[in-house]
């Protein structure tokens, strides 16, 4: 039987786009070698958020899927958490792999160190390296890092270690193209493209929004942090929309005490922030809104990504309400019908856009069939284990 060691930070029952990617992967690809390889998630315990904690067994057997969960310390997304959360789950790395032989090592990475983590049991196992990348973390470090003192020196520091792990791939899959340009220098993979997907639970979801009720639902789920700069966003509409409309708020993260104090400074009482829920009862949430909300900040970085939630937004027959641009931008004009799309912190935009709009529902079937992530996983896990060798 061959081995191969599959890494990601974040699995379930997390709540995040990495879990629900990573979770369905796994199993696709375990099923796809039945017989014929072992597949060994290495990952962490629920740590995504701060406020949902949910203990899940350290170690699991499922005929070829194994998966060990490590310890690692909390973290609010800033750059020394991380990196303290990044040297523990690196530490736990080395200690069950000291005397495992692997002949691949896969990652799914948004943060660059579980990339450059994969480049050191692939070296040490001398077998091929495919990276799975979800974000640009030297390029979000540009911009979320001010000061210049830490700024210079860091970016030095991460370019080495962006350029280690890349330049040691044999297959970099990109979940956006508008990430292609940051790696033109690494000419030695081989390059995908396949994307964030619609998990099933979305496909059965039944939306029934009453059009007829005021004060009408918007509502976003995921994190506040300063790659959503939502507190730069949700007061300004929230104050111009008034009390026709309800705001609501699932998730946790590095500013939400900004978009707090925001909010109070404004008295505003038509918005509503809850702390993250479990699926079931988030879809639940979807199935009453109005709207479903999603904004990027300004960042130069951003007009690259392509959000994991428009896929979840885009498998509903709900109004989806979009601040971003770039890649993001031209995706939702191709794909996504019945979208309110605005510039990123544009609030005056997005307000007059949203007083215009007439309010329908519409199915996006054409969508759906595009982006199932049974599709898209089936795929993925077939190009991975070309990668084995005979």
């Amino acid at each position: 039987m061959k081995n191969i060691l599959y890494l990601s930070f974040y699995f379930e029952p997390d709540l995040s786009a990495g879990s629900f990617r990573n979770t369905a992967l796994s199993k696709e690809l375990a099923g796809q070698l039945k017989g014929q390889a072992n597949v060994h998630v290495i990952t962490t315990q629920p740590n995504r958020y701060k406020s949902f904690k949910e203990k899940a067994t350290a170690h699991e057997e499922h005929e070829n899927l194994i998966i060990d969960r490590l310890e690692v310390p909390d973290h609010k997304s800033g750059l020394l958490d991380q990196l303290y959360s990044y040297r523990a789950y690196f530490k736990g790395i080395q200690k069950i792999t000291r005397n495992k032989k692997y002949d691949l090592v896969f990652v799914s990475s948004s943060r660059l160190f579980s990339s450059y983590i994969g480049r050191i049991v692939a070296n040490k196992n001398k077998c091929p390296l495919y990276l799975d990348i979800r974000d640009l973390f030297v390029d979000n470090m540009k911009e979320l890092i001010r000061r210049p003192v830490i700024k210079y020196p860091l970016n030095i520091f991460l370019k080495i270690i962006e350029r280690l792990a890349f330049s040691r791939a044999n297959h970099i899959n990109l979940v956006s193209e508008g990430f292609k340009e940051n790696f033109t220098a690494y000419k030695q993979a081989v390059y995908s493209y396949y994307p964030n997907g619609i998990d099933d639970v979305f496909l059965s979801l039944k939306q029934a929004p009453d059009i007829a009720v005021s004060p009408k639902t918007i509502l976003y789920a995921g994190n506040i942090g300063e790659g959503q700069g939502l507190e730069k966003i949700i007061p300004e509409l929230a104050e111009a929309m008034g009390s026709g409309y309800r705001i609501k708020i699932f998730g946790d993260g590095g500013t939400k005490n900004k978009l707090l104090s925001r909010l109070e400074a404004l008295d505003l009482q038509n918005v509503e922030l809850h702390n993250p829920v479990k699926r079931d009862a988030l879809l639940d949430e979807y199935s009453h809104a109005h709207f479903l909300f999603l904004h990027l900040n300004d960042f130069e970085a951003f007009k690259k990504v392509l959000p994991s939630k428009l896929f979840e937004y885009g498998a509903t027959n709900i109004p989806v309400i979009a601040g971003v641009g770039g890649y993001a931008a031209s995706f939702v004009q191709q794909y996504i019908p019945n979208a309110i799309l605005f510039e990123p912190c544009n609030s005056q935009q997005a307000v007059s856009l949203l007083q215009q709009y007439q309010y329908h529902l519409e199915e996006r079937n054409q969508f759906i069939d595009q982006f199932k992530r049974t599709n898209i996983t089936q795929a993925l896990a077939h190009s991975i284990r070309s990668y084995l060798p005979n």
